[in-house]
């Protein structure tokens, strides 16, 4: 499989699940500009066969290269980030739930979903826009994960795939700053996840990030109950130089703790704009 093919499948499946981005991309373009992908991030569990250890390996079959390490003690998360074979492909961030740190009932939940998981599914890099491995949970049991963790609550349902995509402010020509880009996304109509700031980072950490509020889709849990939650978001980026004059590649753990919660269904209320 090709970088290039790898992506067209992963943006078919993400604005499937995100109907915003293909809105977003074609508002951008119509105004002149041109689209390129910073990076994508993936969400998975540290248990079963879908751990970052076992995801990995598709990546550095494309060609990808380990960056480092990132923690997010607060939010339980470990993940690395991967550099693309050429500089102008996207980026991946891979983050993984620690669900030892969860409750020892969250973690039976877990354990179930992952138990479901047909080894097979997962031994091909379409495994990254698989969507859900296993049956849907029940209502209840989402709802147990969501006050532990909003992650866990929104893999559980969701599932494998691209979490987000993120467009490079770098290749904007008018819309040329993190504020710029939120302001034109809003006047669609969209929401913007302000939790920590409209734009999150500076050019101190080399990197300004910003994202809209998930979208949100009707899912039947187990039991037949249907509820409408959040699903994928878009996030844009700027990268700076450092004193080198390299463009900054790596990722802010502080900025993306925040990024994070565009898929939150406790803040959304909050923040929406229109």
């Amino acid at each position: 499989m090709t970088l290039d093919s790898f992506f067209a499948r992963l943006w078919d499946d993400y604005t499937a699940m995100t109907p915003q981005a293909q809105r977003i991309h074609d508002a951008f373009i119509d105004a002149g500009e041109t689209i390129v992908n910073d990076h994508v991030a993936f969400r998975t569990f540290d248990r079963g066969p879908i751990t970052l250890a076992d995801l990995e390996p598709h990546l550095l079959a494309l060609g990808y290269t380990r960056l480092e390490p990132y923690d997010f003690p607060a939010k339980k998360l470990r993940a690395y980030g991967y550099l693309p074979p050429d500089e102008n492909q996207p980026r991946v961030f891979l983050s993984e739930l620690k669900c030892d740190e969860l409750s020892t009932t969250a973690q039976r939940i877990i354990d179930g979903l992952v138990a479901q998981i047909d080894p097979a599914r997962v031994a091909t890099p379409e495994v990254l826009w698989a969507g859900r491995l296993w049956e849907a949970p029940s209502f209840e049991e989402y709802q147990t994960l969501m006050a532990e963790s909003e992650y866990a609550a929104w893999l559980s349902i969701i599932g494998l795939r691209a979490n987000h995509f993120t467009i490079s402010i770098n290749h904007f020509r008018t819309f040329d700053s993190v504020e710029k880009v939120l302001a034109k996304v809003e006047s669609l109509g969209l929401g913007i996840n302000e939790s920590g700031g409209r734009v999150k980072g500076s050019p101190e950490v080399l990197l300004e990030q910003g994202s809209t509020l998930a979208d949100r889709a009707a899912f039947t849990f187990a039991g037949g109950q249907v509820e409408e939650i959040p699903t994928c978001y878009y996030e844009f980026a700027r990268r700076y130089h450092d004193a080198d004059g390299k463009l900054y590649q790596g990722f802010v753990a502080a900025s993306a703790d925040k990024i994070f919660e565009s898929t939150d269904i406790r803040t959304r209320g909050e923040h929406h704009a229109g």
